[in-house]
């Protein structure tokens, strides 16, 4: 099915250059980047199974009594697993506390790393990869991983002032896999889901509960998970009458975060939502 152009991020001639900003920005401004990503407090959390994760939790700067405030959970993607419980703060962990987001949306930001051979929704990576067929099985038992991360969301919020009508989920490539997982499994704890260069089983989202609201990013030649995917998927949740966004961005492979962070209505689009 042709999408709409209006679902087409413009300025396709501009991209490139774009693309080349970012990423020279990226490398200029990585000092920086260290530093603002100091205001996560680090964490390992331990399950009752005696399986251990380490996250980073960013608060607001200053709580008011009696306030709750949203509380925002990212997933990493593949290139920033490990053990250092720094990496998964690579890609998304200056978005939300570059000074002018953290005095707009004041807000609790949770990013749990993932162990270096793990994925979040899959036992293993599929032999074939994503190019062929659908390799995204529509029933399966959800991983001790995501398992994982939901027990570890449920502390957060009852540890915190939490408002549990704002909580969101953004994910990126393997993370964004897991966000439709996610919401798949627990429809009605999020308010919103962002979804960047993923994919999902299309059966799931015909047959979605809840109300989250998503927003779908794609770059257009992604040689690793192919754009049909989310095309596929804001397909199957518009046809469903579900509140879907989708951006594709002209020019972008796998790394189609970079121009989507840089959106200029990114936070705000997200931090409107509410269940």
């Amino acid at each position: 099915m042709r999408l709409s152009k209006r679902y087409i991020m413009k300025n396709k001639r501009l991209y490139p250059y774009l693309y080349c900003f970012f990423a020279l920005f990226i490398l200029l401004d990585a000092p920086a980047a260290r530093s603002q990503n100091e205001a996560y407090a680090k964490g390992v959390f331990i399950t009752q199974q005696h399986d251990s994760m380490p996250y980073r939790l960013l608060a607001p700067q200053s709580l008011k009594s009696g306030k709750k405030y949203p509380l925002v959970l990212f997933l990493h993607g593949a290139g920033e697993r490990g053990s250092d419980n720094e990496s998964q703060l690579r890609n998304g962990g200056t978005v939300f506390t570059n000074p002018v987001a953290r005095e707009q949306y004041p807000c609790f930001v949770l990013f749990p790393q993932l162990g270096v051979k793990d994925y979040w929704s899959l036992a293993k990576r599929p032999a074939q990869g994503y190019k062929g067929a659908n390799p995204l099985p529509k029933e399966v038992p959800i991983t001790k991983h995501l398992q994982t991360v939901k027990a570890l969301l449920d502390k957060v919020i009852a540890e915190n002032p939490v408002d549990e009508s704002r909580i969101y989920i953004i994910g990126i490539s393997m993370g964004a896999i897991a966000t439709y997982d996610m919401v798949y499994r627990f429809p009605d704890r999020f308010a919103a889901a962002v979804a960047i260069c993923g994919a999902t089983n299309i059966a799931r989202m015909q047959e979605l509960g809840g109300k989250t609201a998503f927003r779908l990013y794609h770059g257009d030649i992604d040689d690793v998970i192919p754009v049909r995917y989310s095309r596929e998927a804001y397909e199957a949740l518009h046809r469903k009458g579900r509140k879907v966004e989708y951006i594709e961005v002209y020019g972008a492979g796998h790394n189609a975060w970079h121009p989507a962070f840089n959106r200029p209505d990114f936070l705000s689009w997200l931090f409107k939502q509410k269940r």
